[in-house]
C-alpha cells in the first residue's frame, strides 16, 4: 500500500477550517425509520442516508455513519454504505465509520484492510476501533491508516454510562484506563503536523478536567450533543485548550427533523451557527 493523498490530521484540519467542527451522525435506526415514513428494507436506509448527505453533504466537514445499521441487512445494506463512501467522496465531506472494530493480528489487520486499504469500497477517512485487547493489539489499524493517509479514532471515555466502571478505573501506573488509552495515542502522534492520524473517542457528556488531552495531537471525536444531554456551551469547559480539535457529534437531534430536507437542513445551520460562536470558526 502507498500513500495517496495527504495524511488525515492535515485534511481533517483543512475541512473543518472549510465548514467547521460539526460531525453528523448517519444512523438509519429502525425508529427514525419508522418516523421518517420507512420500511426497515435496504432500500428503506439508502432513501434514509441519502437524504441525509443531501441535507448536509456540502455543510459539514465529516458525516459519520453507524455501520450496524446498514449491516443489519446484509450485503444489500452494505453496498448502501458503499455508495454513502462514494457520495461523499464527491461532496469533497470526510467519512467516519463508526464500526468499533477491535481484534488482535491478523483478525485485526484484516478488518484494517477492509476499512482503510485503497483498494476496500467501504474505505473511509477513519473509522472507530476499541483498544480493549490492549492498546497494542491496534496496531496494524495505526499503521495501515498511515500509509494510506486516513485516521482512527480509539474509543477512550465513552458517554454511556455502562463505560464508566471500566474506563474510570484506575490502572497499576495510577492513571484511569480511559487515561492510558489517551497518553498511548498521544504516543503514536508525537511529532505529527498539524495533527496526528490517531484520534480518540471522548463523549462530550464527560465530567471538566476527567482527561488530559493536552498532549494527544489528534482530533476528538465528542458524541452526545443534544440528545445525550451534552450542550454547545459545555463544550469548551469539557475540552478546554483542544477545543480546536475537537469533533462535536450529533445525530438524533438533527435527524429527528426529517425526512424533509430543508428542516434537517436547518436544523444543521443553527447547530452549526451555536457551534461557531464557541469554537470561532
Amino acid at each position: 500500500m502507498t500513500a495517496v493523498q495527504a495524511a488525515f490530521g492535515q485534511r481533517l484540519r483543512e475541512a473543518v477550517s472549510a465548514r467547521g467542527p460539526l460531525c453528523v451522525g448517519i444512523d438509519p435506526h429502525p425508529a427514525l425509520l419508522h418516523a421518517w415514513g420507512l420500511d426497515e428494507t435496504p432500500a428503506g436506509v439508502e432513501r434514509f442516508a441519502m437524504t441525509v448527505l443531501e441535507a448536509v453533504g456540502e455543510q459539514v466537514a465529516v458525516v459519520k455513519p453507524q455501520s450496524a445499521f446498514f449491516e443489519l441487512h446484509g450485503s444489500r445494506g452494505l453496498a448502501v454504505l458503499e455508495r454513502v463512501v462514494a457520495e461523499c467522496g464527491k461532496l469533497g465531506t470526510l467519512v467516519i465509520h463508526d464500526v468499533k472494530r477491535g481484534d488482535i493480528g491478523s483478525t485485526m489487520t484484516a478488518y484494517a484492510n477492509a476499512y482503510l486499504d485503497d483498494s476496500s469500497p467501504l474505505a473511509a477517512d477513519a473509522i472507530t476501533v476499541s483498544p480493549y485487547l490492549g492498546y497494542g493489539s491496534l496496531a496494524p489499524a495505526v499503521g495501515i491508516a498511515a500509509q494510506t493517509g486516513r485516521g482512527i479514532f480509539v474509543l477512550a471515555r465513552t458517554s454511556n454510562p455502562e463505560a464508566v466502571g471500566l474506563q474510570r478505573s484506575v490502572t497499576s501506573e495510577g492513571n484511569t484506563v480511559a487515561q492510558s488509552i489517551v497518553d498511548a495515542a498521544a504516543e503514536s502522534n508525537a511529532g505529527s503536523e498539524p495533527l496526528g492520524h490517531v484520534g480518540v473517542v471522548t463523549g462530550a457528556t464527560i465530567r471538566p478536567g476527567e482527561l488530559d488531552l493536552t498532549a494527544l495531537n489528534g482530533p476528538v471525536l465528542a458524541p452526545g450533543l443534544g440528545a445525550q444531554g451534552a450542550t454547545v456551551q459545555g463544550l469548551r469547559s469539557v475540552f478546554g485548550s483542544v477545543l480546536p480539535n475537537v469533533l462535536p457529534a450529533a445525530a438524533r437531534e438533527l435527524l429527528r427533523h426529517g425526512p424533509d430536507v430543508g428542516e434537517i437542513r436547518a436544523a444543521t445551520r443553527r447547530l452549526a451557527a451555536d457551534l461557531s460562536g464557541v469554537f470561532g470558526h
